[in-house]
């Protein structure tokens, strides 16, 4: 339901006023004696308006001095309340049950002075019972109520005594006990179903936030081991080029290994290393959690050129070609280190299956719910039956060196964040996939 717009004015500018208490520390009573003191002086404020109207037009005399009195009180105690809110000091469930006594005192100082029972005013003990049964436990809450009513049939005794002589406020009397046999019933029906409601909230939220906490904490091992396991495929290709020279060069002998061309084995041997190296400490940032707890994204731009970075540096040889409207190079995407091993993943298997070329071509399509589109297409041969029917699923694979954890990584990888992968066996030959993600909304790089 939408609320009023002067009505959240009004409500933003008080707690504005009140503010929320120290930085970082803010309880639930805490929370709740802030809210306690913004309709204190919400309600103060009302009064002071609505005595100004009466006293305008009514023939009443209205007691200006004691209003005045119990206005200045309620300033002292909102000062106070703050004063609190500003301390690091717990708040206890004790200190809450005595603010609302705090206004108790003052509603019974105004009903003493302006009419008692029949004061319309009576009926805000309603309010402050609602409020400790949503904010007290239940033992506070049970003697709040009984003060409450005993209030209530305190005053009505007041009134029902002095008039008691007078036979012609027969109808007038039984007005009020029927209002006094309504405010019992509610104060017992708040009492009892708004308190068991208000524990059930409290009992709701404790356990989404065990669940949260949980989910969570399980998302956070998922990513780590999702990443780790991407990183021992990243470290499959130049560990196996690492493989291919030293063993060459150790069947070499003193003459051979004089010969130029070793000084540029040597050269790609370090690459490769450093390659490694580089991998193994994303995964040890990303354990530290220096990545996740980074706010920033990389754009689309950025992101392409990492990745043709590393197929540069690790596959010379590969004809791959790299399309990116330059209009779209500034699109926030997500920096998660297992997205770009994902998109990688996706191209090395592209280049192993490819007869020539690949190309990978990313594009914008702003009306879709996944605009960002990156496409890895080869001339190969194309998906096989076995790997397409279970496509997404762990150790798949029609090649006798590769485990058949890249297509699923990545593909975990990205629903992680947000996306999809589609794949597709081209009529043309080769086969196509499409890797969808959304637009990340956090600031740029």
């Amino acid at each position: 339901m939408n609320s009023n717009p002067k009505e959240q004015n009004i409500v933003g500018g008080l707690g504005a006023i009140l503010g929320t208490g120290i930085k970082g520390f803010n309880s639930a009573s805490r929370q709740a004696l802030q809210r306690l003191l913004m309709l204190r002086l919400l309600v103060t404020l009302i009064s002071i308006v609505a005595a100004g109207i009466f006293h305008a037009y009514s023939p009443l005399i209205i007691p200006i001095a004691l209003l005045s009195g119990v206005v200045i009180a309620v300033v002292v105690s909102i000062a106070h309340g703050l004063w609190r809110l500003h301390r690091y000091a717990y708040i206890t469930q004790l200190e809450l049950f005595l603010q609302l006594l705090v206004d108790v005192i003052f509603v019974v100082v105004i009903l003493l002075y302006t009419g008692g029972v029949s004061n319309p005013l009576i009926s805000y003990f309603l309010v402050l019972l609602a409020i400790a049964a949503t904010m007290l436990r239940k033992n506070y809450v049970n003697g709040f109520s009984l003060l409450c009513i005993a209030l209530y049939t305190g005053f009505l005794a007041m009134q029902l005594q002095v008039e008691q002589n007078d036979h012609g406020m027969g109808d007038f009397q039984l007005h009020l006990v029927g209002m006094w046999v309504t405010f019992v019933v509610s104060a017992l029906l708040i009492t009892l179903f708004l308190t068991r409601m208000a524990e059930a909230i409290r009992a709701r939220e404790l356990t989404l936030a065990r669940a949260r906490e949980n989910e969570m904490r399980n998302e956070q091992l998922i990513a780590i081991g999702t990443l780790a396991a991407g990183t021992a495929h990243a470290l499959g290709t130049p560990l196996s080029t690492m493989s291919v020279l030293l063993t060459e060069l150790d069947q070499m002998d003193e003459q051979e290994l004089a010969q130029p061309g070793i000084k540029e084995d040597i050269s790609l041997l370090r690459q490769q290393v450093v390659r490694c190296k580089d991998s193994l400490n994303q995964l040890t940032a990303f354990y530290n959690r220096k990545e996740r707890a980074d706010p920033e994204s990389l754009t689309l731009g950025t992101l392409m050129d990492i990745v043709k970075d590393y197929i540069i540096n690790i596959h010379p040889n590969a004809k791959v070609s790299f399309i990116l409207d330059s209009d779209h190079r500034q699109t926030p995407i997500s920096p998660d280190l297992s997205l770009r091993h994902a998109i990688i993943n996706l191209v090395e298997n592209a280049i192993k299956a490819s007869k020539n070329k690949v190309s990978v071509t990313s594009t914008l399509k702003p009306q879709s719910a996944l605009p960002v589109e990156i496409s890895v297409q080869d001339d190969g041969p194309g998906i096989p039956v076995a790997v397409m029917e279970n496509m997404g699923e762990p150790f798949i694979s029609t090649r006798k060196d590769s485990m058949g954890l890249g297509i699923f990584l990545a593909n975990a990888a990205i629903q992680r964040n947000g996306g999809k992968i589609e794949m597709f066996n081209l009529k043309s030959g080769g086969a196509l996939s499409v890797i969808k993600l959304p637009i990340s909304k956090r600031k740029q790089l």
